[in-house]
């Protein structure tokens, strides 16, 4: 595995690419400031983020920084092409930005390399640590796994990247990428979690089987385990969560609670617990969350909390790890 060292807390930049508000720059390059004065030195981007606005502003952080210091990873499948005429119209896809360019999916060997060429433009930086392909599942799983795949075993072959991987929310399409490329690391969005698992089913075994790494994302749900007392109105996979959802997390909080812990504290730690995940990455909109997470990580998780969970029936015991 050619796979870099990447640390137990990972900088999800999907944030700073203006995710749902807009972001002044002084308080991008602070919320990054507080991940790397945290220790954090693995920072994943994107061009989807921000129509390319994070990578710009990740790039412009870390160019400071020295190159061996950092592992910063990135997504093909969507490049992002100029518009002709802009309307003055803002991004459809959850970002305060111009829609002055849009996004078009393009797994071909042509389409993989412009995507990491723009974004070594973007970001300004002399070489991309990771690449992964981008929700083929959204789009095409077939051409992702038939095309784009075998590019980024090209890629790496040649040198360009030193790593490679698949990103989705779907546990399944990411069970088939694994299985059908020599991979180096998958990044997990949401389905490895304290309130659901479905990736140890099959997914995980079939990435310690093959030695290919997990990055662990979206473990709070959407915001559902990120605050200690769960809202009414929290959301759930991006939407309001529904009365059942709303239940378990509660009774999560509240056992977590009895043990003295914070919900996302529990919540960071066991999504770090299966051998198969090398890191968890979370995201940030100011410096004092980035500094909470990492704080977050460091408590200490009594044992006897984890047993209580699975007394109560909220987490199967086979999923504790020492």
């Amino acid at each position: 595995m050619s796979l870099p060292e990447l640390g137990r807390l990972g900088f999800g930049a999907a944030g700073i690419g203006n995710l749902y508000r807009a972001m002044p720059d002084a308080v991008a390059t602070a919320t990054i400031a507080a991940g790397w004065d945290a220790g954090v030195r693995y920072f994943d981007t994107a061009p989807h983020y921000g129509l390319g606005l994070s990578e710009r502003r990740l790039g412009a952080f870390l160019a400071a920084k020295p190159r061996e210091e950092f592992v910063i990873s990135t997504k093909v499948g969507r490049v992002l092409e100029p518009v002709a005429n802009p309307s003055g119209d803002r991004d459809a896809q959850g970002f305060d930005v111009p829609a002055d360019v849009v996004r078009r999916w393009d797994p071909s060997e042509a389409g993989i390399r412009r995507s990491i060429e723009d974004s070594l433009e973007r970001t300004g930086l002399d070489r991309i640590d990771i690449a992964y392909l981008h929700d083929p599942d959204v789009y095409d799983l077939d051409a992702g796994i038939k095309q784009a795949l075998p590019a980024l075993e090209k890629l790496r072959a040649e040198g360009l990247i030193t790593a490679i991987g698949v990103g989705a929310n779907s546990a399944a399409a990411l069970r088939d990428c694994v299985a059908a490329a020599d991979l180096d690391i998958i990044m997990l969005a949401g389905r490895y979690t304290l309130l659901e698992q479905p990736a140890a089913a099959d997914l995980l075994p079939l990435c310690r089987e093959r030695h290919v790494a997990v990055a662990n994302c979206g473990v709070y749900n959407s915001g559902l385990l990120a605050r200690p007392v769960v809202s009414a109105n929290a959301h759930y996979n991006y939407e309001p969560a529904p009365a059942h959802i709303l239940s378990r997390a509660k009774a999560l909080a509240a056992c977590c609670d009895e043990f003295g812990v914070e919900l996302p504290a529990a919540a960071l730690q066991f999504a770090l617990s299966h051998p198969a995940v090398a890191t968890v990455v979370v995201g940030a909109s100011t410096a004092e969350q980035m500094s909470q997470t990492a704080a977050r990580m460091a408590v200490e998780i009594p044992a006897d909390l984890w047993t209580a969970l699975v007394s109560r029936g909220l987490l199967d015991e086979r999923l504790v790890h020492a």
